[in-house]
């Protein structure tokens, strides 16, 4: 009789511990999870002279580039909360690649220039915001080159030159 009830036992805890597996099988996983990354956006802190990270979920891209057109139009929505855009409004991502040496283009329209408040620190940020937030979340991209109009252009603002790519800068991020 012993025997009888043990082998009961087993195959009853057999039939459960499949019946939970099926309930695991067939719950529907949450769909932000996969399709969904958390970035570090820089924007610029309050005082304008820093760079500090703000966690953004954003859509998945296994492209790099995807990824770093979105990572681009986040950073012209501005911060969420507590932090200065970098990017002034009405700026338009025109195009954005990357080529096979890992260099980034980010081609922008003219109110990147024409609506930024000028200065060399906000110069400067507004360039990092870009390029640390370029570099920092996507292990394709070396250096980033910005492009104003479809074409090259001397400074954004008048003071930092724009004609060559530029790598992250990790003095400027608190």
């Amino acid at each position: 009789m012993d025997r009888k009830l043990h082998i009961l036992n087993v195959a009853l805890a057999v039939i459960a511990g499949l019946a939970v597996c099926m309930v695991f099988l067939n719950t529907p996983e949450k769909s932000y999870s996969s399709d969904q990354s958390v970035v570090h956006l820089y924007f610029a802190d309050r005082e304008n002279r820093f760079l500090i990270a703000e966690d953004r979920a954003v859509l998945h891209s296994d492209e790099p580039a995807d990824l770093g057109r979105i990572i681009i139009k986040e950073l012209m929505g501005g911060p969420r909360e507590g932090l200065m855009q970098t990017i002034p409004a009405g700026t338009k991502l025109r195009a954005f690649y990357i080529t096979q040496d890992g260099i980034a283009y980010v081609d922008l329209t003219g109110e990147i220039a024409e609506e930024h408040p000028g200065g060399v620190k906000s110069e400067l940020l507004t360039i990092y915001s870009m390029v640390n937030s370029l570099i920092l979340n996507i292990s394709e991209i070396n250096a980033v080159k910005i492009l104003i109009g479809g074409g090259e252009s001397l400074t954004l603002t008048g003071h930092i030159d724009l004609r060559l790519p530029f790598k992250a800068d990790m003095l400027l991020i608190r």
